[in-house]
């Protein structure tokens, strides 16, 4: 924890998609004056042994875009933003990895539907993640966008 007056004012957002990115980074920007520092992590899922659904490279290119779209919106609200791509076969486990290793105070996220990481943010991932992380999980209510 970085600062015991903010207890969560280093977060990392966790994003699935260019599209999640933007949505994430509008809800997450409602709290700028809560928060400081934001590290947006992408998760590249490996197959753990079989094939991966799409080339490495087209995964490191989606995330980053995803990155992209959550960076901007939240820099432009004041914060300051890092991004990182990790890779694994467990979601989860690699969010809470990173968590740990960047010392973050807080996993903050927005629900969504859809597939890989973006189950995270419900059903079984969501709830692993609350029930698994050594961190505080906080989601933060949907913002409708223009798709920007």
């Amino acid at each position: 924890m970085n600062d015991p007056s903010r207890p969560f004012s280093f977060v990392i957002v966790p994003v699935a998609s260019p599209e999640d990115g933007a949505e994430t980074a509008a809800a997450v920007a409602r709290y700028a004056g809560a928060i400081d520092r934001v590290l947006g992590v992408s998760v590249v899922e490996k197959a753990g042994g079989a094939p991966d659904k799409i080339s490495v490279e087209q995964a490191e290119e989606h995330a980053e875009e995803a990155l992209a779209a959550l960076a901007g919106p939240l820099r432009d609200a004041g914060l300051e933003v890092e991004t990182d791509v990790h890779y694994g076969t467990d979601v989860v486990e690699t969010l809470i990895g990173a968590a740990g290793d960047a010392d973050a105070d807080a996993i903050v996220f927005t629900p969504r539907g859809g597939g890989g990481l973006v189950r995270l943010l419900s059903g079984d991932l969501g709830d692993r993640l609350v029930h698994e992380s050594d961190v505080p999980v906080i989601a933060v209510p949907n913002v409708e966008t223009d798709g920007a």
